[in-house]
């Protein structure tokens, strides 16, 4: 492949039909011995602007890079984490509401444990604790903690760790204030949403749908009540709209009578007859003073768009969660915490954060045809913006990663089940799917037939966006985590059920939602969404079941085909799907079971247990392309391996047949890594195959899954990564750090 077909791929994340005949010179001063070197550069040696300018466009002229703000250097003693509470402005408030997500190693705080919040002075403040998840010891894995807090001043941010407290006093928060819904109501807290559609006017009003219907609460404690409630929009005559509903999460804080409101516009009932878009103009009012508008708003078929609104002045606060902390829980893979995020980079992003792709219906970050091929920042175990954020907390990338998070409810991919008000589940529609025959879809059990209804008429549902499970980013994961905003959390789900049910009924085995039809990629990524839903959705969440179902199927059928089946192949390679599409069917791609290789691991460290016995097979791969007999490392990461003579033929027995079968017969004589096989190749010496410095490169693409092998496989997992982290050209993380993943 020229360097440009993948080079484009990953610097610009767009098409790269075109661009095979195109050249792109190398940037950076290099020395090198071999002056037939071609090639990009060492890391050490990659012109970070021009990779920044080919991704994010050229700066504006007078464009000066902003200092990158520093990680917080204050932690308070004997705290399980530190949160920095950061002004972005002036407050003219003494005290600030207060709420996010946490989430814990097993056994780091265990059941019947309390916390407070403890200031750098030693000080303490109340500290609501809404448990979300817990671990199988019982421990906490993940709560949403609220506070009311002293307003932090410009350039002194506020320390606030997190402290087991035998009695914390939660009840001096709540003292004479009435944290009910009727006081919320009496506040007169209100906002009131209104569309125009075809001439007419269809509304919904927060204060109606509180009073009228059956509201669930989210949080629920002296400090802070969020109450969940949801109605469709109502036209003349209170007729309500068949397809659009308006969703509010309305969370008050009592002490402060201060409320936010969280509100979500939708359109993706599953079985509603007839989706179709809809081209509106919408108007959107908090207390009678109108807070959004926006003419001609085409909202897609099955998506929806949200908007977060306060009562007064929002809180002018950023948050730098603690990074070390939530590595170190488990609930994230590894990133290596010695990255520093390159600021002209984050820069020239957040420049580019605004107009359509940051409002709603736009797509955020993300592709917006995400099965353009190539490299590109939204793909790993979780997207390049979110790493940037995980590994520096910025500011900017906080709200990109947010932004992107809440965008992506502008796919056309969400099915809400009417009857539950949830997202539609596999075990609910075993036979629901979007692709197949409508014969496919009929239930034997039940004789009748799940196919989700035909657009309104042809064009009705079109969409500038294109979805699909093998480049799908992990939008809502992260996210959730870190606000505990039922939002993000229902996006997570809406997601991980579409990859188990987007395929054939038939192919998946129904019910089981097998993910095996995927392609290998596609396998890796919605086995990560299904892991992750499985392992956060709350404990007492009627999905919870349903998604660890899901996952516990896969992963006994995984195990089933390969770990525990004496003639499953010796490589340790994934054959099923469209695994072995390359050379008339003899080969495979190693990169995408790399990326299987490492959801697996990340699968593992949640703390999956037929995971772990996943990844014990699995990692042998990787491994053995680092150190195996007969194999040369420098070719480690190629991009296709012959694994078989033919596509009837038995596989291979040993990397070393692989690798034979794979390099150009003027290479097999050569010794491996030496100044020879460099000056063929073109490489430095020591480079490996694969665009060795690029981010996204065959190698960097293999360097979570080597991590993962490295803690599964012991001493030849450890040998195998420093084989690996030894290579000579190596990228610069900085510029994209969604696979800077290293072992534990």
């Amino acid at each position: 492949m020229p360097f440009i077909r993948y080079a484009l791929g990953l610097l610009l994340t767009a098409s790269i039909a075109n661009a095979a005949a195109q050249e792109l010179p190398a940037t950076g001063a290099v020395s090198v011995v071999d002056p037939a070197y071609v090639g990009l550069p060492q890391g050490g040696g990659l012109d970070g602007e021009r990779v920044a300018e080919l991704r994010y466009g050229k700066a504006k002229a007078a464009e000066a890079p902003m200092p990158q703000e520093a990680s917080p250097p204050t932690r308070v003693p004997n705290a399980l984490a530190t949160i920095m509470v950061e002004a972005t402005g002036a407050s003219k408030d003494a005290r600030l509401p207060l709420s996010f997500g946490q989430v814990f190693a097993p056994a780091a705080l265990k059941r019947g444990e309390q916390l407070q919040a403890v200031l750098a002075d030693g000080s303490t403040l109340p500290l609501q604790a809404d448990i979300k998840a817990r671990h199988p010891d019982g421990s906490v894995r993940h709560a949403v903690l609220s506070a009311v807090v002293p307003s932090p001043q410009p350039g002194k941010p506020l320390a606030l760790g997190l402290a087991k407290a035998s009695r914390p006093d939660l009840a001096k928060t709540g003292k004479g204030h009435d944290a009910s819904l009727d006081a919320l109501l009496r506040s007169g807290t209100d906002a009131r949403v209104e569309l125009t559609l075809d001439g007419k006017t269809y509304t919904a009003a927060l204060d109606r749908l509180l009073a009228t219907a059956a509201p669930t609460l989210w949080l629920d404690g002296p400090v802070t009540r969020e109450w969940q409630v949801a109605g469709p929009l109502a036209g003349p005559g209170g007729q309500p709209h068949p397809h659009l509903a308006a969703r509010f999460a309305v969370r008050w804080y009592p002490a402060l009578a201060k409320a936010r409101i969280d509100m979500t516009i939708e359109n993706n009932w599953a079985y509603a007859p007839a989706p179709q878009n809809f081209t509106y103009d919408v108007r959107v009012s908090v207390g009678g003073s109108e807070v959004y508008a926006k003419k001609a708003l085409t909202h897609y078929h099955h998506a929806r768009w949200r908007k977060l609104f306060w009562t007064g002045d929002a809180p002018k606060i950023h948050l730098r969660h603690d990074t070390r902390q939530l590595i170190a829980s488990l609930a994230v893979p590894n990133y290596d915490q010695s990255v520093k995020v390159d600021e002209r980079t984050l820069s020239r992003m957040h420049a580019q954060w605004t107009g359509p792709q940051s409002e709603p219906m736009g797509v955020g970050l993300a592709l917006a045809a995400m099965p353009t091929t190539g490299g590109r920042p939204d793909i790993g175990l979780l997207p390049g913006w979110a790493a940037m954020y995980l590994l520096g907390m910025d500011r900017r990338a906080g709200e990109m990663t947010l932004g992107t998070a809440s965008l992506a409810g502008s796919w056309s991919m969400h099915y809400r089940d009417v009857r539950t008000g949830l997202p539609v589940s596999l075990l609910d529609f075993p036979y629901m799917t979007i692709v197949g025959n409508p014969g496919d879809t009929r239930n034997p059990a039940t004789g009748k037939s799940e196919l989700f209804p035909a657009c309104a008429a042809p064009g009705a549902c079109k969409s500038p966006y294109q979805h699909d499970i093998p480049h799908q980013p992990a939008f809502s994961y992260l996210p959730y985590l870190l606000t505990g905003d039922h939002y993000h959390l229902e996006e997570l789900q809406f997601w991980a059920m579409y990859d188990v049910m987007a395929s054939n009924p038939g192919y998946r085995d129904n019910r089981k939602g097998l993910l095996r039809p995927e392609q290998v990629r596609g396998q890796a990524w919605a086995l990560r969404t299904l892991g992750q839903a499985a392992y956060i959705t709350p404990d007492g969440h009627p999905l919870k079941r349903d998604f660890l179902q899901i996952l516990d199927a896969n992963l006994d059928w995984y195990n089933a085909t390969y770990t525990h089946n004496p003639q499953a192949n010796a490589l340790g390679i994934i054959v099923n799907g469209y695994a072995l599409g390359y050379a008339d069917g003899r080969g495979m791609a190693p990169w995408q079971d790399d990326f299987f290789t490492s959801a697996v691991g990340h699968l593992a460290e949640l703390g999956f247990a037929k995971a772990r016995e996943l990844l014990v097979w699995k990692a042998k791969y990787p491994v053995s392309r680092m150190t195996g007999k007969g194999m040369c490392w420098i070719s480690g990461a190629m991009y296709s391996m012959n694994v078989r003579d033919n596509a009837s033929a038995p596989f291979y027995a040993a990397i070393g047949e692989a690798y034979q079968a794979s390099i150009p017969p003027e290479l097999r004589a050569l010794p491996c890594a030496g100044s020879e096989m460099a000056a063929a190749l073109k490489l430095r010496t020591g480079e490996m195959t694969g665009y060795s410095s690029g981010d996204s490169g065959y190698p960097s693409n293999m360097q979570p899954a080597l991590a993962y092998a490295a803690d599964a496989l012991g001493e030849d997992g450890k040998k195998a990564w420093r084989q690996f982290i030894a290579r000579s050209v190596k990228p610069d993380y900085g510029l994209g750090p969604q696979f800077a993943i290293v072992p534990r």
